[in-house]
């Protein structure tokens, strides 16, 4: 039997208002009944906050640091809490919930769609597991933070000990979307260091590839990536491009919506 097609879409590194209105696109334009499942790849450059959908950007960081410092904010489609992306490989997925295996719970859909991170990181030689699995008994998993790596959750995965990476899932009719990240060089100081609440302590507890002593170029962990998403759902990737109606819609997603303060620091749709 024929392995089902996925297209797989490497964007590159890219500012974050286009790499958001580029996944926002990508969801926007997918057809459940009718459009192959999407696994895209891509990079942020130059270095962006995002801030989770819920979050109003005044609360949580210091606006005026990320101004001086000419770093830019957007605003994800997903939940969660504040994000540093720099020296990362991002990753988003689109498709229909029958297009991968089925999960028990919403929650449980985390474990079914970060499977292919375990693959890919004991590919890469790490010991990696869910926070789950090895978190002493009596600890408390979920606990919402407003910096992301603050907080862990049950199937966040851990190296060594340490979080690493962090993923963030929405659901519609007939549609899911995850995106996350792969930190390549431990940057949650920096991060850190934009937030209203600077306490040490919630940059403790975190990890990289770098510090893992993975010093692989990055073309060779997208392709190790790629292969682990493959196999894990045992499904063929056909690389592609976007569409000239996905390049239309981004592009006006940017224009209307991720260049704008209104978005991106208090969350009012366009």
């Amino acid at each position: 039997m024929k392995s089902p097609v996925w297209r797989l879409i490497d964007t590159g590194p890219r500012p974050g208002a286009l790499n958001m209105a580029i996944d926002e696109a990508l969801l926007r334009s997918f057809d459940p009944a009718a459009s192959l499942p999407v696994l895209r790849l891509y990079g942020w450059a130059p270095p962006a906050l995002s801030l989770g959908r819920f979050q109003k950007g005044g609360e949580v960081l210091d606006l005026e640091r990320c101004r001086a410092d000419n770093v830019s904010v957007v605003r994800r489609i997903t939940g969660g809490g504040v994000i540093y992306h720099a020296d990362e490989l991002t990753y988003s997925i689109v498709c229909a919930p029958e297009q991968v295996p089925p999960a028990s719970s919403i929650k449980d859909s985390f474990r079914v769609l970060t499977g292919f991170l375990l693959a890919f990181y004991r590919e890469l030689g790490l010991d990696a597991a869910y926070a789950l699995d090895v978190t002493p008994e009596g600890t408390r998993l979920g606990e919402r933070t407003a910096f992301c790596f603050a907080g862990r959750e049950s199937f966040d995965i851990l190296v060594g000990g340490g979080k690493i990476g962090g993923n963030a899932q929405r659901r519609q009719k007939g549609l899911v979307f995850q995106h996350g990240s792969i930190p390549l060089k431990n940057r949650v100081q920096d991060g850190l260091s934009y937030m209203r609440d600077r306490t040490p302590a919630q940059a403790q507890g975190v990890t990289s590839l770098g510090e893992c002593g993975v010093t692989a170029a990055g073309d060779h962990l997208r392709r190790l990536l790629a292969d682990a998403f493959a196999g894990q759902f045992g499904v063929e990737l056909l690389c592609d491009g976007l569409s000239s109606d996905e390049q239309r819609l981004a592009k006006d997603l940017l224009a209307r919506k991720y260049a704008t303060d209104r978005w991106n620091l208090e969350g009012e749709d366009a």
